[in-house]
């Protein structure tokens, strides 16, 4: 196994070198074939998608996590216009930033580059085939892609088809390829090919994201979990601040950037949650909530201490309602997972308040959680959501995947 993992890194290297010399519109003539065929062949990569469906409700697999795994014309249709969307987007390899002249006439600038090889493992959502496919094509690297067997039939009929458009528009098809066996040792030795990959990017649960942690010799981008928090302040736009709440946890409940606990300011509590709490309870959410939070509504169950730190993926819903600002800024520092936090509030310094003090990679005012996303953030897609703070934070687009060297031009200089 591993020396089959090795025989694809070696290829991919080899496919980086050429990828990272193309120009822009060889790679983006490949976005666009990838995207046709894809979009092309849509009742093919449906009755594959439908074969790991089948699969895995025999399994028991969750009805949220069912969700995640579904493919239907629409998120089909999304995934080509993803990648068209990259392929609009301006090519950042090769770019000059911050250059300056030294008084000695030396001129020194960072140019950005590509990662090389990229190793991605994910569980669950097809999709990621080919949005990670493209960021990376576009960003001049070449991927491994390891998705989750479940995914396994839908995985390898999209990688198919981006194999087929990166042939047409005269690139590797080593440059994208997908690990087809279901074997989970296949990611372990993944994650310890030094000197093959130069980074991993997993997308996954919390264990899963841990156990990667663990186990990489390779650098490793975490897509982190997200225990996301919607803070209703005083004061408030009521109808606002009802509409962002349920948006926010009712969407699609099974995704990273959906709300897990709301906060609510205790001048606020009384006049937003009944009918609030009405409707999250019609939309089939389970509320879990404090003392003050549980006099509002008698369908609201007492949350434990553990429930202020999970990540649901589910409709379930933590509710507290709190002090004052001060008192969710702190909440959301004791249990945020560094993911997604926002304030709904009419008070303009309150929000900028909330900005420059809660430590997230995406920060949002008068908004939903659910807007972090690449697509939404106009990175035409997005590999991941870094939730650590090195080299990249927030949804990771195609400048996310580039690296910077430094240049230096002279006329003849030497160090004395």
């Amino acid at each position: 196994m591993r020396e089959k993992l090795i025989a694809m890194a070696t290829a991919a290297r080899q496919a980086a070198r050429i990828v990272s010399a193309a120009g822009a519109v060889l790679k983006n003539n490949a976005l666009q074939n990838m995207a046709d065929g894809i979009e092309k062949n849509t009742a093919e990569i449906l009755a594959a998608n439908t074969q790991d469906l089948e699969a895995a409700k025999i399994a028991g697999v969750s009805s949220v996590l069912l969700d995640r795994l579904m493919l239907n014309e629409k998120r089909i249709h999304e995934m080509a216009q993803g990648l068209r969307e990259i392929a609009e987007l301006p090519d950042p390899v090769g770019e000059v930033e911050h250059e300056t002249a030294r008084p000695n006439g030396l001129r020194i600038g960072r140019m950005r580059v590509p990662i090389g090889v990229i190793g991605m493992v994910y569980e669950a959502r097809p999709n990621v085939t080919a949005d990670a496919a493209g960021l990376c094509l576009k960003a001049g690297n070449s991927v491994i892609l390891r998705g989750g067997s479940e995914a396994v039939h839908s995985n390898r009929m999209i990688g198919k088809f981006v194999s087929q458009g990166l042939q047409a528009a005269g690139l590797p098809e080593a440059a994208v390829q997908v690990v087809e066996t279901t074997d989970r040792q296949v990611v372990a030795e993944l994650l310890t090919l030094d000197g093959y990959i130069d980074c991993v990017i997993p997308r996954g649960g919390k264990k899963f994201l841990n156990w990667v942690a663990r186990t990489a010799s390779v650098p490793v981008i975490r897509h982190g979990d997200g225990n996301c928090h919607v803070y209703l302040d005083s004061p408030v736009d009521l109808s606002m601040a009802e509409e962002i709440a349920f948006n926010a946890k009712v969407q699609r409940p099974g995704v990273c950037n959906a709300m897990e606990t709301l906060l609510v300011h205790q001048e606020t509590a009384s006049k937003v949650l009944p009918e609030l709490f009405s409707r999250l309870s019609e939309a089939g959410v389970e509320l879990r909530g404090c003392e003050r939070a549980r006099k509002i509504h008698p369908a609201v169950k007492a949350a434990t201490a553990a429930d202020w730190e999970t990540e649901y993926l589910d409709l379930i819903l933590a509710v507290r309602v709190v002090e004052d600002l001060d008192s969710a800024i702190k909440h959301i520092a004791d249990y945020g997972s560094g993911h997604s936090e926002a304030i709904v509030t009419a008070d303009y310094l309150h929000a900028e308040r909330f900005l420059r003090e809660v430590d997230a990679a995406s920060v949002l005012v008068n908004a939903s959680t659910r807007f972090t996303d690449g697509a939404q953030f106009g990175l035409g897609a997005e590999i991941g959501i870094s939730t650590q703070k090195l080299h990249a934070r927030g949804p990771m687009g195609v400048r996310e995947l580039t690296t910077q060297k430094f240049i230096v031009r002279g006329r003849g200089q030497i160090r004395t």
